[in-house]
């Protein structure tokens, strides 16, 4: 169901609640008679990328309400495919390569799939339809460029684990190996056709994993290896399942006749010939797979992997074995005898018929899920309108403030692409993990990243990088005076930078413009001297996060940065008359248009409207905005934690919270958007960091799933009605998307006219950019050809700003 519009309430947190504009095109399919509910998707992502491709020579940023991932492809853990495609699975989504130009494609939530997560993948060669077992329970059906979806299993409330542990396909059906038993799904009616339930007395058994000869099914249990006949009339009865080995194996494959069971990390004959020895390398093994009448065995070493691939004898054929290319291969795969291999540490990589050369094919991406503090500037070089640059840290602390020793390091987005930064490709930052913070100079154009562990890492342009930690101006932790913990950064306009240093004796470090240190103790009890987010306000004030239940410092540094006697604190708290937070447990800060600061707490939102006044005379609380509906009125988030606040050019908020996503009017009186991760591509209703391209619109969310991102309608508004653009120009035949028009000074006057000077339409600017769905003031498509834009600012001065082309069928 689609519908839109102001939303009656805020929901209390988790509550099922998903009134939202729907990007995602789909229909609900009743159950017929005997059938099961299942949801067909349509179409959309095969159009998006159609799009995508005929505009890539205007922009690389999605067209407005679009949505595209940021996931990570590194980590390859399946693959399938035919002669013409080759899939490969990671934990979170898909991609695909196309065999006839080695292009490469992915395929995610933000793309049409149901969710992220994936745990199997199979690949019906005769049929071309692709199935997807998400961790779950959760099932997709790939087949013609729609996504089917069969969510019956996971909904179903059954008692016991529900894990999808191998997908097997077999004669128009896909078999589903469980921890509840096998599962059976009908590829053409898109349903779950049935369920096997083989454990002794018709109890529950879970099966690892499956395999056919043709003529029987062999399930590897805890119970030994069952088989039943292919063409037993009634699989579902348990008595049908007998004991072919009371071996108890990992997985087990068919080969030219052969049952092969993977027991530890020996390859045996199962069956009468039970623990005959079949093969054993030298590694871990782990997994088999079975094509072209050869086995292949994915093995892991230490320090590297290879794949081993064997004939119907035992005989080595070849082995697969480059450093940098397998360390864990997960699963293997021949076409026409060329080898594909996924492999979780090096992603998806082809090796030729010869074995001796190989190619890796890996979708450009984050190294890691990006689910840290990002921040987004615009490079100085660039030109007018051009994307902004994104810089991501991977995390470094749970919602304890335990460090979490993640290596992935940082991330960045330019129009080249990603760039990931960590030990792998830049060895100075061996050592240096957990990032948690980052903050951009824009004096002199660095880029700070805060570790939780290990300072703070300087990067100027030309990739040139400096630590401090011990010895420098960083303190230690006081609870381990190994742990150097920076959780916030922010620069003020004179170049200085604040930076929260989590657990010091000093947790208030400033790193001035000159490259002086000078570090500062909060005047206040906060226990374990928690700091994280940093804040400068309008008036040079610093505003910090004090996790754990803490509340929020306010700090004026006076006059002159390295004399304390003028400064001044302040502490915000629940109570009137000390802050009159909503919540002492506070979570983001956020600077609107006005100046004002925004601060989500676990108990919604409180407003320090009287930043200019902090340390006057008078008394400066928080406001709780008041949302009103009809008769009844509430408290702003009231009941939900809110974790990220980003303030976008049109100086609407966008809230992230453990429910999903808002984008909420500048009075806060208004929803414009709900997003949530079961009615839209967001990933994860989970939402931890939001950071907005001022320059193009797009919302970026880092989720605990990983990070997507969706061109919204407003951006940063500019001096001038200079460097006006349009996108897409020319609009493409049969584009039904919206135009944006950007480049505006805020609440611009856009006139769209005809070369006569017809008016066709006009709209004011949201921030610096006014969006067009390309019809008329009546509702009509317009014609091919040509259109001008007049855009006029405040004092009603029009001029002719640019032109917009409308290209016919």
């Amino acid at each position: 169901m689609r519908r839109s519009g102001i939303l009656p309430a805020f929901p209390a947190e988790g509550d099922g609640f998903n009134l939202v504009p729907v990007t995602l095109a789909g229909r609900i399919t009743r159950p017929r008679a005997g059938g099961h509910l299942c949801m067909h998707v349509r179409r959309w992502f095969l159009l998006c990328f159609f799009l995508s491709g005929w505009l890539a020579g205007l922009a690389q940023t999605p067209v407005i309400g679009h949505w595209r991932d940021h996931l990570p492809y590194h980590q390859a853990i399946a693959v399938a495919g035919a002669e013409s495609k080759i899939y490969c699975a990671t934990p979170y989504s898909i991609f695909w390569v196309d065999n006839t130009d080695n292009s490469i494609h992915r395929l995610s939530k933000t793309d049409g799939l149901s969710e992220t997560g994936v745990r199997a993948l199979c690949y019906d060669a005769q049929r071309d339809k692709l199935t997807i077992a998400y961790a779950s329970s959760n099932i997709d059906i790939v087949s013609g460029g729609e996504v089917f979806n069969i969510p019956d299993i996971r909904r179903a409330s059954l008692v016991g684990d529900k894990t999808i542990n191998q997908a097997l396909v077999y004669n128009g059906f896909v078999y589903l190996a469980t921890n509840l038993g096998i599962i059976v799904l009908d590829e053409d009616k898109y349903e779950v056709k049935d369920t096997y339930v083989i454990g002794a007395d018709g109890d529950t058994l879970a099966v690892q994993s499956l395999a056919t000869d043709g003529n029987y099914f062999y399930a590897a249990t805890a119970a030994g290896l069952k088989k039943a006949s292919t063409n037993s009339p009634d699989l579902a009865d348990y008595h049908n399942w007998t004991l072919s080995d009371g071996s108890v194996y990992r997985q087990v494959v068919a080969l030219d006749g052969k049952i092969l069971g993977l027991r530890n990390d020996s390859v045996l004959l199962t069956g009468d010939q039970g623990g005959s020895f079949f093969y054993a390398g030298p590694g871990h093994i782990n997994g088999l797979s079975v094509a072209e009448d050869r086995l292949l065995v994915c093995e892991q070493r230490s320090d590297s992997g290879r794949v081993t691939i064997l004939t119907s004898s035992g005989q080595t054929d070849r082995i697969l074995q480059t450093p940098d290319m397998l360390r864990s291969p997960r699963q293997a795969l021949l076409v026409q005898g060329e080898a594909w291999v996924a492999d979780s540490l090096t992603g998806l990589s082809a090796w030729g018929v010869s074995g001796d050369q190989a190619q890796r094919y890996i979708p450009n991406s984050p190294f890691g899920l990006a689910t840290g503090p990002m921040v987004i500037y615009q490079d100085p070089s660039a030109g007018p309108g051009a994307a902004g640059v994104l810089w991501g840290a991977s995390g470094g602390a749970d919602t304890n403030w335990v460090a979490l020793h993640n290596h992935d390091g940082l991330y960045r987005l330019n129009g080249n692409g990603w760039t990931n930064y960590n030990s792998n490709d830049y060895p100075i930052l061996q050592g240096v993990f957990d990032f948690d913070a980052v903050g951009y100079n824009p004096r002199d154009s660095s880029l700070w990243a805060g570790s939780f562990g290990e300072g703070v890492l300087e990067i100027q342009p030309g990739d040139r990088f400096t630590v401090y930690a011990a010895g420098s101006g960083v303190g230690p932790a006081l609870d381990d005076p190994s742990a150097y913990r920076v959780s916030g950064i922010a620069f003020d306009k004179d170049g200085n930078g604040w930076m929260a240093n989590h657990g010091a004796a000093h947790d208030l470090l400033l790193r001035q413009a000159n490259g002086q240190w000078l570090s500062f103790a909060i005047p206040f009890s906060h226990p374990g001297n928690a700091v994280s987010q940093v804040l400068v306000d309008d008036y040079s004030q610093v505003w910090m996060v004090s996790p754990k239940g803490n509340g929020v410092f306010c700090y004026s540094p006076g006059a002159v940065l390295d004399n304390t006697s003028d400064d001044q604190w302040k502490y915000y708290r629940v109570g009137a008359g000390s802050g009159h937070l909503p919540d002492n447990h506070v979570y983001c800060l956020a600077k609107d248009r006005s100046g004002f600061i925004w601060i989500g707490t676990g108990n919604g939102i409180g407003v320090i409207q009287c930043t200019q006044q902090v340390f006057g005379a008078g008394v400066c609380d928080a406001v709780w905005p008041i949302v009103q509906f009809d008769a009844f009125a509430g408290y702003l988030f009231s009941g939900q934690t809110v974790q990220t606040i980003a303030v976008d050019g049109a100086d609407r908020k966008w809230v992230g919270t453990r429910n999903g996503v808002w984008l909420i009017s500048p009075d806060a009186q208004k929803i414009i958007y709900h997003f949530t991760a079961d009615s839209t591509p967001l990933l994860s209703n989970d939402v931890r960091n939001i950071a907005i391209d001022p320059q193009t619109g797009e919302v970026f969310f880092a989720t605990t799933a990983g990070l997507c991102s969706f061109r919204s309608t407003a951006t940063e508004p500019g001096e001038h009605n200079s460097n006006v653009l349009v996108f897409p120009n020319p609009v493409p035949p049969g584009y039904a998307g919206t135009i944006a028009i950007r480049g505006l000074v805020d609440g611009a006057i856009v006139k769209i006219t005809e070369v006569s000077g017809r008016l066709v339409y006009q709209t004011n600017a949201l921030g610096g950019q006014a969006i067009w769905d390309g019809r008329d003031y009546r509702g009509r498509k317009i014609s091919t050809g040509v259109y001008l834009v007049l855009v006029s600012d405040v004092s009603r001065h029009e001029q002719m700003a640019t032109k917009i082309v409308f290209i016919g069928k």
